[in-house]
């Protein structure tokens, strides 16, 4: 895409974000220290376990070097504002999600480039990953990302009723500009789309199964209620496909990186589906 393309995508993402920084607090973050086991095993299923599971996925199943960045990509960011929304309708720990969101975006600011930098080397060559400026991708990462979040957080504190009615308002525009943006990037890929859905689509698919099956497994292993439980699946295989776009196109200039992302969506929606119908399921039941 061109340098103005790039900067819309940017701005947009910037726009999803303060909305996501509007629904946070500090106490959100508090929960690290309040609930440290819920936290640290979603944490640890999100950052760890994902990118492990991405990785395993696009080394056993061939595809083109492209796509497997793409998809590591995907793996390596964190949750978004879609993830919370979806455990709240699943009936899962809301404060949880929230907070695991909240975590993960500004711990993700670092592993990020490590992960892209390897997955470049790996699936391209180590000149291409040399080539990789991962101080000016964290900077970057933090304008975009962090920021963003921060201005949205302290206009939630310093302008409580403000913030609350302008909230509903940013997150029907950031849900309009991710599917501006995600549309963008299929029409921009058109000629290539179904090629790449194909090769695609299989990893990606079992990406999210996977992720969201052993995120939910793991946390009830550790004895974790239901409602956590489903909360930690859904921040696993709900990951911020914008976030993944946007790295994609502004900061690697490749828009191909951005094709895993853009399937992964689509599967991802279908996928929260279910989990939403479980959830409500298993409240019933308790």
């Amino acid at each position: 895409m061109d340098e103005l393309s790039s900067l819309i995508v940017g701005i947009s993402l910037m726009i999803i974000m303060f909305g996501m920084g509007l629904s946070l607090t500090i106490s959100d973050f508090k929960r690290v220290v309040e609930e440290p086991k819920a936290i640290l095993i979603g944490l640890l299923n999100q950052l760890v376990l994902l990118p492990i599971i991405g990785f395993t996925l696009v080394t056993l199943i061939e595809v083109p070097g492209e796509i497997a960045i793409g998809i590591m990509i995907l793996a390596a960011c964190p949750g978004g504002a879609t993830s919370n929304i979806i455990a709240f309708l699943a009936k899962g720990d809301t404060a949880l999600s929230v907070s695991l969101t909240a975590v993960a975006s500004i711990v993700t600011i670092f592993t990020i480039p490590l992960i892209i930098g390897f997955s470049i080397a790996h699936f391209q060559s180590l000149e291409a990953q040399m080539e990789l400026d991962s101080m000016k991708m964290i900077i970057q990462l933090l304008s975009i990302v962090v920021i963003p979040v921060m201005i949205g957080m302290l206009l939630r504190a310093k302008a409580t009723r403000f913030a609350i009615k302008m909230e509903k308002t940013v997150h029907i525009i950031s849900t309009v500009l991710f599917i501006l943006i995600t549309v963008g990037l299929i029409f921009k890929e058109r000629a290539n789309i179904i090629p790449y859905f194909k090769q695609a689509g299989i990893p990606t698919t079992l990406l999210n199964v996977i992720s969201l099956s052993l995120g939910y497994l793991i946390a009830r292993s550790f004895r974790l209620r239901k409602a956590q439980s489903i909360s930690i699946a859904v921040e696993s295989g709900v990951q911020n496909s914008g976030l993944a776009i946007t790295i994609a196109i502004v900061t690697l200039q490749n828009t191909t990186y951005g094709i895993a992302a853009a399937i992964y969506t689509l599967i991802m929606y279908a996928s929260a589906f279910f989990i939403i119908m479980y959830g409500r399921a298993q409240k019933r039941m308790a």
